[in-house]
């Protein structure tokens, strides 16, 4: 299914050799993929010297992940077909403190995928995703952003037995790194890398094809590193993190700080912190040169990020994902492309291609619903879940 995936359309000869498996193997695992409806075959042929060979691709149609990101003051679903293509979209205000928030995201599951005409027995199953620690063996957040913290709930087990459908609960940053892989089919032959920016910042890496997730699924958080020895203590515990000089909440203060720019750039008191982040990065844009300063302070910061991350992993492809990355995400690219460039540890043997997300605003929601597909019909590279096609 994961060959299929990233390089369809493929022949079942190709399988064959790709694998090593032998011809009648392989016959008969997509004769059983063909019948499930995992699998179709696209109608062309391909000319050969024997028999013309039809060729393979995953139904787009067979399945429907769900992912929800919780954010600050928004939830974010996405439903998105088995390749990874989005299907809907729905964006709601937080809950207000003391709303049920098991009621709150299984009434926007059944509105959105009802809104779709989703037959209920189509949909693999639903991740809800958010910034982390997240505990994903018991399916809970150890803590989440606004007014909406469900600590020490069973998330997933209580919308599990709400919905009847598999529900999985994890990181934004590891959901954002599995949508870029698994939408971008991309070979499980590369080493993947994911930055992810929202108000915090992450990362993710895929190896042979499956998320490295760490002893409890909380691999990957760059904006924990220190850039600044004995600097501004971090609600992790240590100083000087990535996070308290590079995040966007970070500058959004920073800017409200400087005498005027603020009132300049019309970024009101009571504008949340994403809102007015979004009003920075484009006043960069656009050649402020106040914002600008800031900007570049934190894009060379991630760059330092990104040299890490490439080296630690030797990764060949980095994509920069999360709404951090909405409005200015050309100039964090630019500038850690040049910082890979002059000094990426391999430099010399293979270059690391940057690229911005397609979507970086719905990327971890994106990537939830990828969760959810990629552990249903691709098992064995991703979180164990019951299949539904």
């Amino acid at each position: 299914m994961d060959l299929i995936r990233s390089s369809g359309p493929i022949s079942r000869v190709e399988l064959v050799n790709a694998t090593g498996l032998t011809q009648p193997t392989i016959s008969n695992i997509v004769r059983r993929l063909i019948d499930d409806g995992v699998v179709r075959e696209t109608g062309d042929m391909v000319a050969t010297r024997g028999k013309p060979r039809s060729m393979l691709v995953i139904n787009s149609r067979a399945a429907y992940g769900v992912g929800i990101h919780v954010g600050a003051d928004t939830l974010t679903c996405v439903v998105t077909d088995t390749r990874g293509g989005t299907v809907g979209r729905q964006l709601v205000a937080a809950a207000e403190g003391g709303t049920d928030v098991v009621a709150r995201l299984a009434g926007l599951y059944h509105e959105v995928t009802q809104g779709l005409g989703l037959p209920p027995q189509s949909v693999a199953g639903m991740a809800v995703v958010g910034p982390g620690p997240v505990d994903v063996a018991r399916g809970r957040f150890l803590a989440l952003p606004g007014p909406q913290r469900p600590a020490g709930l069973d998330l997933a087990h209580a919308l599990t037995g709400r919905l009847g459908v598999p529900v999985l609960v994890d990181s934004d940053a590891a959901a954002a790194t599995v949508g870029e892989f698994w939408g971008r089919q991309v070979s499980r032959e590369r080493t993947f890398g994911c930055l992810y920016m929202n108000s915090g910042i992450g990362s993710g890496v895929v190896l042979d094809g499956a998320l490295h997730r760490g002893a409890s699924s909380n691999a990957g958080k760059l904006g924990h590193m220190a850039v600044v020895r004995d600097g501004e203590r971090c609600h992790c515990g240590n100083r000087g993190c990535l996070e308290q000089y590079a995040a966007p909440s970070v500058l959004v203060a920073r800017a409200r700080a400087i005498p005027g720019l603020a009132d300049r750039l019309r970024i009101r008191a009571e504008d949340p912190d994403a809102r007015a982040f979004d009003v920075l990065a484009r006043a960069a844009i656009y050649g402020d040169e106040q914002a600008a300063a800031l900007i570049d302070e934190s894009a060379e910061l991630l760059a330092e990020g990104a040299v890490l991350l490439a080296n630690l992993w030797d990764i060949d492809t980095l994509v920069l994902a999360g709404p951090g990355f909405a409005v200015a995400g050309s100039i964090y690219v630019t500038e850690i492309r040049r910082r890979l460039v002059q000094r990426a540890f391999a430099r010399d043997v293979h270059e690391v291609q940057v690229d911005l997300s397609s979507n970086p605003r719905d990327s971890a929601a994106i990537g939830g619903a990828a969760l959810v597909l990629q552990g249903s019909v691709a098992p064995g590279h991703g979180p164990l879940v019951s299949a539904r096609v």
